[in-house]
């Protein structure tokens, strides 16, 4: 089955960091090595080189971890799966993880390997002679991936080395770059790719590429870690006049074959089935039962559960509960009733899952739902968290409208908050409910301060926390190879 989806398949490595991938999508040849020397000369390899960085976004192999910082890490699941598996999540979840901790490296290492492969696109296709419309619009994918990267490295470990450049082996030794400098730097990335072709949408194959609202809606998730309330909404606006998105129908249609197309969804990792080498999305076999071969991880928690607290205006359960988890009693994706045991918690979630039956290859770990990074109705609750905070003039009632239009999708009642608190645990409380299991929540969590975050995630993290935010060690591995950090 071809799909539009852009086919990140490695075949190179540019500067000893940078794979590269089939510019048009499933058929491509694959190619011999490159070096720094041979790869950046033509077109077409600047756009093998970009579609690499798409790759480090996927998640076809266990080292994309996002969703055990994002979900487990939060109140909304635990690890789950059996108790020696993975067993350094554990230790992220009780926020007692120390530099050496497996994940922590693993994670920081795919994250920057993204980084890498960007410095090399926007590094050396400026040289390139080739269509300038390509040439613009691809350093903005760049920069958009090295954007977003930077911005989980951020809001994980908070004072990190700023890498902009190739890899050289004088470069290796970075000090650390503030908080604030960091986010300065992903705004400008992000500022770039706004200036550049980068168009606000793309047609048959290339569909999935880094587009005009991406950059819009990354940006104004920036401002609001940073409590830049006007440029948040500024950058909503914006991305609003664009024309391009609005909510889908129903919840259900975000989490199906084919969601990655739907006009709610504003910037998705692409996966397809089949492919060799893989492009299929693992959490498929991750977060499956064991019944169905699965790894049974990010289990829900009951506090998730008990979240949904508010029945449709039809009296019935919130459909986001049973479409983002299975629980007892309920349709599992195969339709198999689901069973307590399947789960440590009695859940597991279900947003990423497929039947064995919609796998043509037969096997769990490949996939091809999307992995959604940015979609409207996120940005919608941005909208009505920064009115909120902003609170001047109509700001409460307009946020109230935005909240409601994501409450409404749902059949849930137009909001009762009229102070600026109510109208801002309304926010914090839909975010939960409607982000579910997207890596959002820990996150939210945090920059929502320190007696949030404390009363939803324990005594564990209060014991550990110092200071403004909560970030995890930076990895043993980097400590030794960096001499440019003081210890």
């Amino acid at each position: 089955m071809k799909r539009n989806i852009i086919s990140y398949i490695s075949v190179a490595a540019v500067c000893c960091t940078a794979s590269v991938a089939c510019s048009d999508f499933l058929t491509e040849e694959l190619q011999t090595d490159y070096s720094s020397k041979t790869f950046y000369p033509s077109a077409a390899n600047a756009e093998r080189a970009v579609n690499g960085i798409y790759n480090n976004i996927m998640f076809t192999s266990d080292q994309n971890m996002l969703w055990v910082f994002g979900d487990v890490a939060s109140d909304d699941s635990e690890k789950g799966g059996s108790a020696g598996d993975k067993s350094d999540i554990d230790y992220i979840n009780n926020f007692s993880a120390m530099a050496d901790n497996g994940i922590l490296g693993d994670y920081w290492t795919y994250l920057y390997e993204g980084v890498a492969r960007a410095n090399n696109a926007i590094a050396y296709i400026p040289g390139i002679q080739m269509d300038e419309e390509l040439k613009s619009r691809l350093i903005g994918e760049a920069k958009f991936l090295r954007a977003l990267n930077y911005f989980h490295i951020v809001n994980i470990w908070g004072a990190v080395p700023l890498r902009t450049e190739p890899n050289a082996a004088d470069n290796g030794n970075l000090a650390l770059s503030d908080v604030e400098t960091v986010y300065a730097k992903i705004e400008s990335d992000l500022s770039d790719v706004i200036a550049s072709t980068v168009p606000i949408s793309y047609s048959g194959e290339d569909a999935g590429r880094v587009t005009q609202g991406a950059a819009y809606a990354l940006r104004a998730k920036v401002h609001l870690f940073r409590q830049n309330w006007g440029a948040c909404l500024s950058d909503i606006e914006s991305l609003e006049a664009l024309h391009q998105y609005e909510l889908a129908e129903s919840y259900q249609e975000l989490f199906v074959p084919g969601a990655e197309d739907n006009k709610e969804v504003i910037f998705a990792a692409r996966h397809l089935s089949g492919q060799n080498p893989g492009l299929g999305n693992i959490l498929n076999v991750y977060f499956a039962p064991s019944v169905e071969t699965g790894y049974y991880f990010n289990a829900p928690t009951q506090s998730f559960v008990d979240c949904f607290n508010e029945q449709t205006e039809e009296g019935e359960t919130d459909p986001r509960l049973d479409i983002s988890i299975g629980r007892p009693g309920q349709p599992w994706v195969n339709g198999d009733t689901f069973d307590a045991s399947w789960s440590p918690t009695g859940y597991l979630v279900k947003k990423y899952e497929q039947p064995l039956s919609e796998v043509p290859v037969g096997t769990k770990s490949d996939g091809y739902l999307p992995y959604i990074y940015l979609r409207y109705a996120d940005v919608l609750l941005m909208k009505a968290e920064a009115l909120a905070n902003r609170n001047t003039g109509t700001d409460l009632e307009d946020a109230c409208d935005a909240l409601d239009l994501v409450r409404g999708r749902a059949g849930l009642a137009p909001t009762t908050a009229g102070t600026q608190e109510e109208v801002l645990a309304a926010v914090r409380l839909e975010r939960r409910r409607e982000l579910g299991f997207e890596s959002h929540r820990f996150f939210d969590l945090m920059r929502w301060g320190r007696e949030i975050a404390v009363e939803a995630l324990g005594p564990d993290i209060a014991s550990v926390w110092t200071g403004d935010r909560f970030y995890f060690p930076i990895p043993q591995s980097e400590l030794d190879s960096n001499k440019g950090i003081e210890q």
